[in-house]
């Protein structure tokens, strides 16, 4: 695909950024905004009657021009507040602050300065009933209504966006269908806890958790502007923190004291009960306004919410088949979209911009023929614009996955081979591969001393993890041709374990070559030669394998199948690389410590129940362990 001008004339001029130079916009966008904007701040009624707090920014002509209104809605401040304190920069990016809209950003329910009780990833109702009967939905129909009604003059053209949980507050809101919100776009949107942020396939993020609860999670009895403070460690050392701290329960005991009710929400919920079932968002995400467009961003290494930006635009595809449902992924981590240029992750470059490409060619763009265009018109974007990283290429496609992606089988191989053939009764090398895995020495995620997930650790060398012991290493022959996958992974485990629990973690790699030059713009004592980077990786609670509901422990010893998906990639091995799998039990503290004893509520383990087991990954014709991925 030929980009456009603009890409191509940004691949010079991006890369002589200086950070003074990116200081000195950040200073020429607070002062644009001072200049061209007017702050009101509104307590804007609900159908209950309570009142949320509503900061507008509205240009200073509005009162002779009719602009479109673009709102977020979060839990996280729409501050600063009072009449003389304004953002340093408004919207979605700077060039859309420049095309001009009334920006509007609210507390949500029961957050900062808004009235009511907070209530996380509050349950959404398909249908609710009278006054009192209340959502994130309801609360989105009601801010629109007045805003249109009686908010600054516009032109009755409503838009919605937000990274993270306020990309959730961007989903729910298409629940509204208010006949006004012509354009959406949840960016990492939260969709369904048991499978993003603080769980993946059931198993419990552990520093995420824990680090964003014991501050975010303190109760707020009244309307405040204060943000609560966050956790200290006493250490930077997030691994000897966490193992120090034993047990889940401890958390508690030590620490919350009992003062962060989600966190004793997460732990009396191990399991994907009626609680969890209640916040998945994604049923309620059909029969949406057909007139509403949605643009879904994601980022490929996005360590907090990679599952929600895919879910949520497949279901949204899936539900509303009349509806105007597109996708873009780039290489970014969280929110890198809208924060930085997107050039490198970690030790992994991405080539010129791609943040600036998205914000000013497919962003923009898509806002404004919905918002303000005299008639909404059709912003001639891709159904799927999609970053493809090896190559470091946007490609387009008119559906995601790619239907011309073909499905192949990678099978684990004895030696340490992984390979599209089968395995065969007369391959050397025994018919699995064994190791020892030892809670009180759990194999790290990433090299790097962190209390918290690193945003990095996506595309991480995971040389350090090959040497271990227990981490079993696979990679094919030196690739003759360049492999692209595109969509899903499908794994399906043949394992066994002396044990009656554990976890499973896969993680595919691109090995460089071993003549690979330095990039100029790594760290002095990163080495690309060998790299082993990290691209997509994912961890199944064994408990989990054939209910996530109804957990069951194994049976000793005996051969049983794990399957489960990981996340979505579109990435290309180049030729002369090595495509590598790893398959480890443990991934600390990222994940927390399965104590390989079964226990009904794995939260509540006891020291006692912290057991070393034996796991053996089985890899013959009877018991092949394998990897269904998409080729392109």
């Amino acid at each position: 695909m030929k980009l456009p001008l603009f890409f191509r004339l940004l691949t010079t001029a991006v890369l002589l950024t200086s950070t003074t130079a990116y200081g000195q916009k950040i200073n020429a966008d607070s002062v644009y905004v001072r200049q061209h904007y007017t702050k009101t701040e509104q307590l804007v009624p609900m159908r209950d009657g309570h009142k949320l707090h509503t900061i507008i920014y509205a240009p200073t002509d509005a009162a002779t021009k009719r602009y479109p209104v673009l709102m977020n809605r979060t839990p996280y401040s729409a501050g600063p507040y009072g009449p003389d304190t304004y953002k340093t920069a408004l919207g979605p990016s700077p060039t859309m602050m420049r095309e001009g809209y009334i920006f509007v950003y609210q507390d949500v329910r029961g957050a900062y300065m808004s009235e009511g009780e907070f209530v996380n990833m509050r349950p959404a109702k398909d249908k609710p009933r009278g006054k009192q009967d209340i959502d994130e939905g309801t609360d989105t129909f009601d801010t629109i209504e007045w805003l249109v009604k009686k908010g600054p003059r516009n032109n009755g053209r409503v838009g919605q966006w937000g990274i993270s949980y306020p990309g959730f507050y961007t989903s729910v809101g298409l629940t509204s269908r208010h006949p006004a919100l012509k354009a959406s776009s949840p960016q990492a949107p939260i969709a369904d806890w048991f499978w993003d942020d603080f769980h993946h396939n059931g198993a419990f993020f552990l520093p995420h958790a824990f680090n964003f609860l014991a501050s975010f999670g303190q109760p707020r009895p009244q309307p405040t502007p204060n943000r609560n403070p966050s956790f200290q460690h006493g250490t930077p050392d997030g691994y000897d923190f966490f193992l120090r701290l034993g047990p889940l329960k401890n958390a508690n005991e030590r620490y919350f004291k009992n003062n962060v009710a989600f966190w004793n929400d997460l732990m009396a919920h191990p399991n994907y009960d009626e609680f969890w079932q209640a916040r998945n968002l994604r049923p309620h995400l059909k029969d949406l306004n057909p007139k509403t467009a949605v643009l879904t961003v994601g980022g490929f290494n996005d360590a907090e919410n990679l599952f929600g930006a895919l879910q949520t635009y497949k279901t949204i595809e899936n539900q509303n088949p009349k509806l105007s449902n597109r996708i873009v992924m780039g290489p970014w981590v969280h929110g890198g979209w809208a924060r930085g240029t997107g050039e490198m992750v970690g030790n992994v470059a991405y080539g010129a911009s791609p943040s600036l490409f998205y914000q000013d060619s497919i962003e923009a763009p898509f806002f404004r023929a919905h918002l303000k265009a005299e008639k909404p018109t059709d912003p001639k974007l891709p159904e799927a614009y999609i970053f493809e990283s090896g190559t470091n290429r946007w490609r387009t496609f008119d559906a995601w996955p790619p239907k011309q992606a073909q499905e192949r089988t990678l099978f684990f191989q004895p030696g340490g081979q992984i390979s599209f053939n089968k395995p065969t009764t007369t391959a050397p090398g025994g018919l699995f591969d064994e190791y020892l895995s030892d809670p009180a020495k759990p194999v790290p995620f990433t090299e790097a001393t962190a209390t918290g997930m690193t945003r990095e650790y996506m595309t991480d060398d995971q040389r350090f993890a090959s040497r271990r012991p227990d981490v079993l290493t696979y990679q094919t022959d030196v690739l003759t041709e360049d492999l692209t996958l595109a969509g899903p992974i499908q794994a399906l485990l043949q394992v066994a374990t002396t044990g009656t629990d554990a976890d499973w973690i896969v993680k595919i790699i691109d090995v460089y070559p071993n003549d690979t030059p330095d990039n100029p713009r790594n760290l002095p004592n990163v080495k690309l030669a060998g790299y082993q980077q990290l691209v997509r990786s994912e961890v199944m609670r064994g408990r989990f394998r054939e209910s996530f509901s109804q957990p069951k422990a194994f049976t000793p010893n005996q051969v049983t199948a794990v399957p489960f998906a990981l996340q979505d990639l579109c990435h290309t091995f180049r030729k002369g690389h090595r495509l590598m799998v790893q398959v480890q039990s443990s991934w600390f503290p990222l994940v927390d410590r399965n104590p390989q004893t079964f226990v009904p509520n794995i939260y509540e383990a006891k020291e006692e129940d912290f057991q070393k087991a034996t796991h053996r990954l089985y890899h013959s014709p009877e018991h092949a362990s394998q990897l269904v991925v998409k080729v392109l």
